[in-house]
């Protein structure tokens, strides 16, 4: 999967990682290429945990045909 991700460098000087596209997901390091492999981890870690949240919604599901 590609995802579009905004890096900024920050006040502090450590580079700010966020994903628009998942709500929520930032990361940040010390230099550019560290924030972005830490943004990867934190995607990784993000869809896993929809993945999980997903699953437990379906399990409570009810699945039902309809005909128009």
């Amino acid at each position: 999967m590609k995802f579009k991700v905004i890096l900024e460098e920050g006040e502090d000087g450590y580079y700010v990682v966020t994903v628009p596209s998942l709500p929520g997901c930032i990361s940040q390091g010390r230099t550019r290429e560290e924030a972005l492999k830490n943004i990867k981890e934190a995607i990784e870690l993000y869809l896993e945990v929809l993945q999980e949240k997903e699953l437990e919604k379906m399990q409570k599901a009810e699945v039902v045909e309809v005909v128009v």
